[in-house]
């Protein structure tokens, strides 16, 4: 049994299934963290396998679990507002800026819910198991617009040992969260707010506000994985 990690920030997942004991490997087109075992595009490698030629997904057996982290910059609620060009970034565009925004805007979204939805179809079709990680809101884009709903959603991350509180959602697909029952003390780490290092860190906030805990990796895979 292997775990494939995928998709940015899924290195500290990686490092606990192998402090765990077992075999794990992390993919990703960028290796910011120097984690990324195969540098590749996963966009075009679900492609491939929805059309049925040779792709990453291959290597994957009925009884490995990949976890992917899915990009979610264009799910979030605040893709509303940037679509209604409400948001402060926005403020100083005229008109006809924001509408020529708004059409890339689109496009981009367009793209992540079609692969999302593609790679979700190559699981399901192969039987292997796949666990899909997203932020949870109650204007998140698939919460809206996706026929499938969450099978797991943790409203608070730092309960488990997180930075954040940060509500996340899980796909479990061909397979289902195991509720394992985790009697032990844990690291609690005092909650952080993004929102106070100012707009100038914007780049760098967001880098370190997906990041996530080792402690809570490591809780969230014993108690709802293995």
């Amino acid at each position: 049994m292997k775990f494939h990690c995928m998709f940015e920030q899924s290195g500290t997942f990686k490092n606990e299934f192998k402090a765990l004991g077992y075999e794990a490997y992390d993919y990703d087109i960028l290796d910011d963290f120097g984690e990324t075992d195969f540098k590749i595009d996963l966009f075009k490698e679900i492609e491939k396998a929805y059309d049925n030629k040779p792709s990453v997904f291959d290597d994957v057996a009925q009884e490995d679990t990949i976890l992917a982290f899915y990009p979610c910059t264009r799910f979030e609620n605040q893709i509303g507002m940037h679509f209604r060009g409400t948001h402060h970034g926005l403020n100083i565009w005229n008109d006809e800026q924001k509408l020529e925004y708004v059409i890339r805007l689109h496009e981009e979204l367009h793209n992540l819910y079609v692969y999302i939805t593609k790679m979700r179809i190559v699981a399901m079709k192969r039987g292997f198991k796949m666990i899909i990680e997203n932020p949870y809101s109650s204007q998140h884009y698939l919460v809206r617009y996706w026929p499938i709903t969450a099978s797991l959603i943790d409203p608070d991350r730092t309960e488990r040992g997180d930075y954040y509180t940060k509500p996340t959602q899980y796909w479990f697909i061909n397979c289902a969260p195991s509720y394992n029952f985790i009697f032990e003390p844990q690291t609690l780490y005092p909650k952080r707010s993004i929102a106070n290092k100012g707009d100038k860190n914007a780049v760098n906030n967001k880098v370190e506000r997906s990041l996530i805990s080792k402690e809570y990796a490591n809780r969230f895979i014993r108690e709802f994985i293995l």
